[in-house]
């Protein structure tokens, strides 16, 4: 019998030691805190990045640098994918990617971001803005504030503002050089209410048509014309399908850089921070080299024998002024009285007024 619990003593006892043994390392790590900051640093944190224009435009080009610089600084720890010319999602359905979580970052036209947060269509108001100044008061000030803030409640983050340029008249039908010349015209426009109404206001249609769409659109005749920036007339070949192009530089084409809320709420802070880091670096690069971009390619344009420019003359601007104050008045109960008053302080301080 004595053997026999000698036996089983030795058994019990070897399996104890066997436990405590095997499992020594866990013991030791459980009673650690873990580290919110250092979650998923074994796995590479993945942003998929969509946007609907050219790779050698300013925001395709401020797209990848922004992914480099990012890669840089994590050390290959997150990686931004790029992908441009609305191979994923286009404008009518890029918003609602972002805000589904099925897209991480996109950089839609401020127009695009209207339809489904209305105040952000008080960059599409006609002579807002009228000088790079007052589009850099605006973005990075009081009024980019309240519209980022808005966002929120669409699951959706701003982080940045980047710059095209600002948007000018082509048209096939003649030259646009007051209001009425646009009368009965097909334009080719971002889908935003304000931006209907300005031309509804001067009797012209418009047709929401993706921007991908549009150079076929004008080569086939379904448009007479649309607003665009130099850029973008540029880079997509619009001056060998449209004859005339007035200098109206009457709105300003910018892009909010958006990422999900969600998922910006899953990436711990460090993260968060070096993504913002990069971003801040890659905007002032971008926005000088839109701006230096737009007037570059202008006298490319300028020498193209295929279209006439015509530069709007100070008289002209009044004129289109006058003519578009009317949406003011009407869209003010819609972007509010806040906001509204914040532009036109910005048009009286920069000339407007």
């Amino acid at each position: 019998m004595r053997p026999l619990f000698g036996t089983l003593l030795m058994l019990v006892t070897g399996m104890a030691a066997a436990l405590v043994i095997g499992f020594y390392p866990a013991f030791l790590t459980s009673t650690d805190a873990e580290d919110d900051e250092q979650q998923g640093f074994h796995d590479k944190i993945v942003i998929q990045f969509s946007h609907v224009v050219a790779e050698n435009t300013p925001k395709g080009l401020a797209a990848q640098d922004f992914a480099r610089r990012v890669e840089e600084k994590a050390g290959g720890r997150i990686k931004v994918e790029v992908f441009p010319n609305g191979v994923l999602y286009n404008e009518t359905n890029e918003v609602d990617a972002l805000m589904n979580g099925d897209i991480q970052m996109i950089a839609p036209a401020v127009s695009n971001i209207s339809e489904r947060v209305p105040a952000w269509q008080l960059f599409d108001l006609p002579y807002a803005f009228l000088s790079e100044a007052a589009v850099d008061e605006a973005f990075h000030g009081e009024i980019g504030r309240l519209l980022n803030a808005k966002l929120e409640e669409k699951h959706m983050v701003g982080l940045a503002f980047w710059k095209n340029g600002f948007k000018h008249m082509t048209s096939n039908r003649g030259p646009i050089i007051h209001p009425e010349d646009l009368f009965g015209q097909r334009i080719r426009v971002l889908p935003s209410r304000v931006i209907e109404a300005q031309f509804s206001l001067v009797g012209a249609s418009v047709y929401p048509i993706p921007f991908n769409n549009t150079y076929q659109a004008m080569e086939s005749g379904a448009v007479d014309g649309g607003e665009n920036t130099v850029s973008n007339i540029h880079s997509k070949k619009f001056y060998q399908v449209q004859k005339h192009m007035t200098l109206t530089a009457h709105a300003y084409l910018g892009y909010a850089v958006l990422v999900n809320e969600a998922f910006w709420k899953g990436l711990p802070p460090r993260e968060q921070s070096l993504i913002r880091e990069a971003l801040g670096e890659t905007s002032v690069w971008a926005n000088r080299n839109a701006q230096e971009m737009n007037e570059s390619q202008l006298q490319e344009l300028e020498q193209y024998e295929g279209i006439r420019i015509h530069r709007q003359t100070p008289e002209e601007r009044t004129e289109w002024m006058k003519a578009m104050e009317p949406l003011y008045d009407q869209f003010e109960g819609i972007l509010g009285k806040e906001l509204m008053d914040k532009v036109r302080a910005l048009q009286n301080k920069y000339g407007g007024g």
